[in-house]
């Protein structure tokens, strides 16, 4: 539970021209360590100051820091490489789903006839596998959502190991584009990890 005293200095902290967030770390004494303070458009060396003025009133010993959120933000200078959505496709009469991936120039294509939902997933997961990619994973739900801005798509995949569920979700101009996408909106972020492609 936080002090009173941390409640105030936290207030006062807020109350400076851009700061979106405050954090307060204690020494073992319960003296004030460092304040961290996320700041969005305005100088974080100016900020700095205002708050270790602010700070001072109630801790000798406490530093700021100041970072800047708007620094998440910019450009990386090198892209992860990423699978990437080449095509999709549903042949009504057979109800069979594919799914054409890209990834690193190669290409991977997966079928399905379970439906344009369940089959956009599986036929997802087939591409990855078709790439030779480690897709430890199954299809544990998929389902349309209804939102004030349309019908999106949300996937839940389960890791083979006892690790927490995958989520990913997308919103596209059919259902077999809104579960591919969904699945790799799921799995982008550890396929190069669990894979080794950096």
């Amino acid at each position: 539970m936080m002090s009173a005293t941390d409640e105030d200095l936290e207030l006062e902290l807020r109350s400076l021209p851009g700061v979106l967030n405050v954090e307060i770390r204690h020494l073992e004494s319960g003296e004030v360590d460092v304040v961290t303070l996320i700041v969005n458009g305005q100088d974080p060396a100016a900020i700095r100051v205002m708050a270790k003025q602010i700070v001072s009133l109630y801790s000798a010993e406490g530093s700021v820091v100041v970072d800047d959120a708007t620094a998440a933000f910019r450009p990386r200078s090198v892209e992860a490489i990423r699978v990437n959505l080449a095509s999709t496709g549903f042949d009504h009469e057979t109800g069979r789903c594919e799914v054409e991936l890209n990834f690193a120039g190669r290409i991977g294509v997966g079928h399905s006839s379970n439906g344009k939902l369940v089959g956009g997933v599986e036929a997802t997961l087939a591409a990855l596998r078709d790439l030779s990619l480690n897709v430890p994973f199954y299809l544990l739900s998929v389902v349309n959502v209804a939102t004030p801005r349309g019908w999106p798509v949300v996937v839940t995949l389960r890791p083979l190991a006892r690790d927490a569920d995958l989520y990913g979700i997308a919103q596209a101009d059919n259902d077999v584009t809104s579960s591919a996408m969904a699945t790799l909106n799921a799995l982008n972020r550890l396929l190069p990890i669990i894979n080794g492609v950096d």
